[in-house]
């Protein structure tokens, strides 16, 4: 036998355990993912939040049923603001969009921001940060579980809400083409691929929230400090961008761009703002999830 024989005998061994070593290592981390999942999804107060977003939808589109001209009481037409949201209405589709600016305001952050700003401060204050980091995986492995776990309940909360709403739209209201905010008219199934762009680019922007309330649930053992910080932070950022005067900082705002989904509710559909969106959700989450992984992975665990 010569040596390169020898040499190609002994080369698929190494490389067989090779595979098998990372294929061992997937499965591990999808076993310690899945755990982290059925531990924020099985939470009582996050199944609360759940339903509390759940609600939300429901409650709006029947308030504007009983303020739609057809659909008020004693005969009475509604005031200027509920003519407004009832025309919006007059296509059930339209009740998603509604319900995912009204809800985007404070109420979807305000979930996202507890879930993430309790994820490792939450583990720290209970003392059970140091029993996850005696597991032989890793800080950068556990961080990141705990990062896409946040990702999987955000998006599952604005999902939540698109769904609701648009299912209470359609039942409470006419449901057809959909004129959009340019006024052009497309078909339902347009307006229902509109729907889930909205949802997506929405969840993108929540899972930058996740990644702001990571960063700063490291500094802390305290989650109700962290979940703070979070909420006066991004109740910091919209009031800035209300403020003329510092409207050269607005497009830098993690806040700025939350709003611009309705790009898409217009012909044609304005793709440079949705980048530009985008392009801010990424940066903010790169920056604070460098910033929770140089923390998480230099500082000393007492807790």
């Amino acid at each position: 036998m010569s040596s390169a024989d020898v040499a190609g005998t002994t080369a698929a061994p190494a490389e067989a355990a090779g595979a098998g070593e990372e294929q061992r290592s997937v499965r591990s981390y999808g076993r310690f993912l899945r755990s982290e999942l059925r531990l924020v999804f099985r939470r009582r107060r996050n199944q609360l939040l759940l339903l509390v977003v759940a609600l939300f939808p429901l409650l709006i589109g029947i308030a504007l049923k009983i303020a739609s001209p057809h659909g008020g009481r004693g005969g009475g037409g509604p005031n200027n603001g509920a003519a407004f949201f009832a025309q919006l209405a007059g296509n059930g589709v339209f009740l998603t969009f509604i319900a995912l600016t009204m809800l985007l305001i404070l109420v979807l952050p305000v979930v996202v921001a507890i879930v993430s700003g309790d994820s490792v401060a939450g583990e720290a204050g209970y003392g059970t940060l140091r029993y996850l980091l005696a597991v032989p995986a890793g800080r950068t492995r556990l961080l990141s579980v705990k990062y896409l776990a946040i990702v999987c309940f955000a998006v599952a909360a604005t999902f939540i809400v698109a769904i609701v709403a648009l299912v209470t739209g359609l039942v409470l209201f006419p449901a057809g083409p959909v004129t959009l905010l340019s006024g052009d008219t497309v078909p339902l199934a347009s307006g229902l691929l509109r729907v889930l762009y909205v949802t997506l680019y929405i969840s993108f922007a929540m899972a930058a929230v996740g990644a702001i309330g990571l960063a700063i649930s490291t500094f802390t053992e305290h989650g109700i400090g962290a979940i703070a910080a979070v909420m006066i932070l991004i109740v910091a950022s919209e009031v800035t961008d209300q403020v003329p005067q510092f409207a050269s900082a607005g497009p830098y705002l993690p806040t700025h761009w939350w709003t611009m989904f309705a790009a898409l509710l217009r012909s044609p559909v304005d793709t440079t703002t949705l980048w530009h969106g985008l392009a801010s959700f990424a940066a903010y989450t790169v920056i604070f999830v460098l910033i929770a992984w140089a923390r998480f992975t230099t500082t000393d665990v007492t807790s």
